[in-house]
Formats: C-alpha cells, structure tokens, sequence
C-alpha cells in the first residue's frame, strides 16, 4: 500500500493550472510546484506517474470546468437564451478561467494534441452558442455570424489595447455583446 499523501491530487492540479497560467506548459515543473506547495515532491508520485500525467489532468480539469461544468450550470438555472449565453460567458471567462484559458490557446499553437483539445472545447461553446442564437434566429448565417463574433468578443477582450471614450473596454465590450443579443438586429 503506498503511503498516504499529504496534499490532495486536486492541490497539485490547480498548482499546475496557476503555473501553466503565469508561464506556460513550461512552468510546470514538479519541483517548483512542489515548492510552490510547501511539500516535497515525493507526494506528487503518489498521484501521478510523471509530469506528462499531470499535464493531462490539467486539461481534463480545465476542459470540465469550461464546458461541462459551466453548461450544466447555466442549462440547470435557465432563463432565455440571451441570459443563458451571458451567464455562459460570465462563468466561462471569468478572470480564473481566461487566465487558464488564454495559457491553454498559446499552448495549443505548439502542441497538436493540445490543439486537438481546444478544438473540442471551443466547438462546444460554439454549439451552445449556436443552439441559443438558432432559438430566436432562422437564418443560419446570423446564427453562425453572432456566434463566431460573440465568441471572439469573449476571447479577444483582452487584447484590446483601444481607448473607448467615456466607457471602459469591459463596457464597451459589453455593449458590443448586448448588440449581438438583439433578435432584430
């Protein structure tokens, strides 16, 4: 019987997704999230078989809590489908996540098997996406227009370096975005 870890499995996790977040795949070494951690790294052999174990933990925890967990939550508090896809967006690109996330599309253009990951992710957002827009749209170019825009809003918010007078960028996305939600735009 191996010995009894002190950190759980799920401290190691999420000292990797903070690493990945901050410096990429690279951050994420055993021994600075051990250090990170306050444990030795002899713990993390309990959970894990190597780093690369690790790595993919990381991204089955990441890919549940930007997809599944997120749409359960959103399908299990309803409303319509313009509030459905705010709270969507509110829950998939909080701060905590779109740090991991953006870590995650700068991994992605260097490693296939990532990418092949982030397809998976961001075809299930656009498929949420487009099932909201296709309940109050008919025409498919709109539905598949708004949700490649409101889906890039999303990601590309960050970068936006624009001054927009008298408002703040998040404002001003947010009105992009409300536009976007109109049915008879």
């Amino acid at each position: 019987m191996p010995p009894t870890a002190r950190t759980p499995r799920s401290r190691w996790i999420e000292a990797g997704l903070d690493a990945l977040a901050q410096g990429g795949p690279d951050a994420v070494r055993v021994e600075a999230l051990a250090a990170g951690i306050g444990v030795t790294k002899g713990g993390f052999y309990g959970y894990f078989d190597g780093r690369p174990a690790l790595l993919a933990e990381m991204l089955d925890a990441w890919e549940h809590r930007c997809t599944g967990a997120i749409l359960e939550q959103v399908e299990d508090e309803g409303g319509d489908p313009a509030e459905r896809i705010r709270r969507a967006s509110r829950l998939t690109f909080s701060e905590d996540l779109h740090r991991i996330d953006l870590a995650v599309r700068e991994w992605a253009r260097h490693d296939p098997s990532v990418a092949e990951r982030l397809r998976r992710v961001d075809n299930a957002r656009m498929d949420f996406l487009r099932a909201m827009f296709g309940s109050f749209l008919t025409d498919p170019d709109d539905i598949e227009a708004r949700s490649t825009l409101i889906f890039t809003l999303a990601i590309g918010r960050h970068f936006i370096a624009a001054d927009h007078p008298g408002r703040t960028t998040r404002e001003a996305v947010g009105l992009a975005g409300e536009l976007l939600l109109r049915p008879g735009l």
